[in-house]
């Protein structure tokens, strides 16, 4: 799996929500960082 093209995703779909990273990184019960990382593409994590 491409890790730039899941991060550009869930971007996306984070922002098509109208939702922060902080936001989201609740809701899945992660770090605000994890979900920075993935949207970079920097972790699959």
């Amino acid at each position: 799996m491409d890790c730039r093209k899941t991060g550009q995703l869930i971007c996306r779909l984070r922002k098509e929500k109208g939702m922060t990273q902080k936001q989201l990184a609740e809701l899945l019960m992660l770090s605000p960082k994890t979900v920075s990382k993935w949207e970079c593409g920097v972790s699959q994590s």
